[in-house]
This record gives C-alpha cells, sequence and structure tokens, in this order.
C-alpha cells in the first residue's frame, strides 16, 4: 500500500480503476476496501478512486493517546488531496467519513464536484450518546468479541498492540464535544450533495438526515429501508444504485465544477 506524506503523517491509502477522482472516506474502526467493498468493483469501472486511511485506522500511524479530533481528518485529508494533486475530486464518506467530507466541503466549496454523506448528522444527539455506548471497549469485549477480534486484525496489527481500546474511546468523546457545522456552514456547500440514512439508524434518525439534505443547497435524500447505521453493507446493491443514479444526474454540473473550480459559484 503506498503512503503519501501530508499534515505530518504517512497516510496509506489504495488507488484503483480510472476516471475522475473520487475519494472514499471510511468510518470509524473501518478501512475503504471493508466499507466500500459492496460498491467499490462498480465504482472503479467510472472512477479513479482514492481510499485514504484515517489516522489511527489501517496503515495510517496515530496513536490516539495523543488526541483525536474531527477537524484533524479535515486537514488530513485537505493535506492529502493537495499532496496528491486532486483539485477537484469527488467526495463520499460514510460516519465518521462522512463528516470529514462534509467539513472539507465546507471549507473549500469549489474544490469539490460532488458530495455523498452517508450515515451522519451535524446534530449532537443521538450521535454522542450512542457513539459513547457503543464504541466502549468494555461492552465489545463483552458482547461483540467478533468485532473486538476484527480490530485485533485491522487496527493493533499496524497501530500496535491496544491501539483500538485507545481509539475508539477518543473518537467516542470527541463526538460529545467537536464543533458543529452551523446553517451557515452548511450553506456554503455549493457542491450536489446525496445525504444517505439506514430507515433504523440509531444515530442518525431519518429526520435530521432530511433537515440536512435541505440545509445543503443541492441536497437531495436516500433512506435505506431495513437498514440501521450499516446503510453500505446492510444494502450494498441498493446504496450502490442510489449512487449511481447521482452521480447520473449531476454529471453535468460535476464536469463544470471540474472545469471551473475558482469560478464556481452558489
Amino acid at each position: 500500500m503506498p503512503t503519501i506524506h501530508a499534515n505530518d503523517l504517512e497516510i496509506a491509502y489504495d488507488v484503483v480503476g480510472s476516471g475522475p477522482p473520487l475519494v472514499l472516506l471510511h468510518g470509524a474502526s473501518t478501512t475503504g476496501r471493508a466499507m466500500f467493498a459492496g460498491q467499490l468493483p462498480a465504482l472503479a469501472e467510472a472512477f479513479e478512486v482514492y481510499l485514504p486511511d484515517a489516522r489511527g485506522h489501517g496503515a495510517t500511524r496515530w496513536d490516539a493517546a495523543d488526541g483525536f479530533e474531527a477537524a484533524w481528518l479535515v486537514d488530513d485529508l485537505e493535506g492529502f488531496v493537495d499532496a496528491l494533486g486532486l483539485e477537484t475530486p469527488h467526495l463520499a464518506g460514510y460516519s465518521m467519513g462522512a463528516m470529514t467530507a462534509l467539513g472539507f466541503a465546507a471549507r473549500a466549496p469549489g474544490r469539490v464536484r460532488t458530495l455523498i454523506a452517508a450515515g451522519i448528522t451535524t446534530a449532537r444527539e443521538p450521535r454522542a450518546s450512542v457513539g459513547l455506548r457503543l464504541m466502549d471497549p468494555a461492552r465489545i469485549l463483552r458482547d461483540d468479541p467478533a468485532w473486538a477480534a476484527e480490530m485485533d486484525r485491522t487496527i493493533d496489527r499496524a497501530q500496535g498492540p491496544g491501539a483500538w481500546r485507545r481509539l475508539l474511546p477518543a473518537i467516542a468523546a470527541d463526538i460529545a464535544v467537536q464543533p458543529l457545522l452551523t446553517p451557515a456552514e452548511l450553506r456554503a456547500i455549493t457542491a450536489p450533495t446525496l445525504i444517505a440514512c439506514g430507515d433504523h439508524d440509531p444515530l442518525v434518525p431519518v429526520g435530521q438526515a432530511w433537515e440536512l439534505s435541505r440545509q445543503v443547497r443541492r441536497g437531495s435524500l436516500f433512506v435505506a429501508p431495513d437498514s440501521g447505521h450499516d446503510v453500505l453493507t446492510r444494502r450494498p446493491a441498493l446504496a450502490l444504485e442510489a449512487m449511481r443514479g447521482f452521480y447520473r444526474s449531476t454529471e453535468a454540473i460535476a464536469v463544470a465544477r471540474a472545469d471551473r473550480p475558482s469560478e464556481v459559484r452558489p
């Protein structure tokens, strides 16, 4: 797996496919290849897909004992796309990665061709309380040993023993205090945006997802039936079809934004 120096990190990433650049941002405790496994082969037929490992995940080394903040992930993404010369990529993120994508799109609206944000809301609750419970290492070891074993392989193998037990509480603690995007910042997002969630997501109620889709300038909403927070993995084919439909419907706008990033207007 290649790495690139950005924002004082050696960011590990995969790249597959050919076409316009698409950066896929995974959620907490996983990797891009695992998170987007149901969509990646098809997306790679239409895009050059970049899958960076977030700090503390995969092969991007970071010890959460030194802190963990959502704002740092936006800085990391900015450094990553700058280092690779990706002036106006498409962005798609899930959960933690979706918050990163929203933050970057609010910071640099003209640099994003299109945006997909799945499994995220900019409201504090219920994300903070549910996240605190779900990401408690003691609960995971007691009630979900399969997940613990998976993180031993996918996180601790590269990050060192005990890494995920430090990482998950740090992420949960940050959710409780991280600055929330304001209505004005969300309104500044000018890229066509698809907000996606499951109809039974305990972290992202459908009403909050709908509200987010109305706060950005060019928002639409996809709600996956019979799905919780795992909207991309529970119904992978349906999620892929929603993504394909979104990219087809926004192709002309995306081309215009790529050709004239400095001239993009609301």
